[in-house]
């Protein structure tokens, strides 16, 4: 636990030095600036504030936005240390293959959360300010809690395209497997929600049917959906493993 613990620590130090990583932050300002762009043109007031969320931070945030981003995030961290070799230092000092990939894992799932923490940030600025949703900690706690689910269940989520970025040398595989991965989450969902962590994901969510405007195809059965993410999240484990095995 220490020997992770200390690879994470070096992983986000590592991140101050990636100026793209920072970048693909503002990432998380484009649904919210969408939302006010939006309600700004119909010229809404005192707009029921899940209305504005559901535009800002559980709509194409959660299916394409983040999905995308986090593939892109974790095939940059493996890609850079595969190109200078840094792998062969590693397992010299020695390091676990399974710590190694944990490392790459709690990093994803940082920068999920903060990724979402700062959207839900942007959403109360972009609805509260101008005077569309009237501010209410009731409805703010709610975003957040919403919020962090997100971050983490998408780093869950997104566990086998890690593997995959592990498992390859190349960039180019792992993010078109992302922008697929992510198109097939926004597809699935009207077809089956257990068949993809990525729906699984979003029944688990949306179990109150709090959010409107979200049509689902099938019954809310949260135990199936955490199965599907399980089954997924520990073959992408073992992949991962035994294609650390062979470098």
């Amino acid at each position: 636990m220490r020997a992770l613990l200390k690879l994470i620590e070096t992983e986000v130090l590592k991140l101050r030095r990636r100026k793209m990583v920072w970048l693909m932050l503002l990432a998380s300002l484009i649904m919210p600036f969408m939302a006010f762009l939006l309600f700004n043109y119909r010229g809404d007031t005192g707009v029921e504030p899940i209305e504005f969320y559901k535009w800002s931070a559980f709509g194409y945030t959660l299916f394409i936005i983040l999905p995308v981003i986090l593939g892109i995030f974790c095939t940059m961290l493996i890609h850079e240390e595969k190109q200078s070799d840094l792998l062969k230092q590693l397992w010299i000092v020695p390091v676990g293959k399974l710590e190694y990939f944990f490392s790459k894992f709690s990093v994803m799932l940082i920068y999920s959360v903060g990724f979402m923490l700062f959207t839900a940030i942007a959403t109360i600025l972009f609805s509260v300010l101008p005077g569309y949703v009237a501010f209410e900690w009731e409805s703010v706690l709610y975003l957040m809690e919403r919020c962090l689910e997100i971050g983490v269940l998408t780093a869950l989520a997104m566990l086998p395209v890690l593997a995959i970025a592990v498992s390859r040398k190349g960039y180019i595989l792992p993010v078109c497997i992302t922008l697929v991965y992510a198109f097939c989450g926004f597809i699935f969902m009207s077809i089956n929600m257990y068949l993809l962590p990525l729906t699984s994901m979003a029944v688990i969510l949306m179990r109150n049917k709090d959010i409107p405007g979200i049509a689902f195809s099938q019954t809310i059965n949260i135990p199936m959906a955490f199965l599907c993410i399980c089954i997924w999240g520990i073959t992408a484990v073992l992949l991962a493993k035994i294609a650390l095995k062979e470098k």
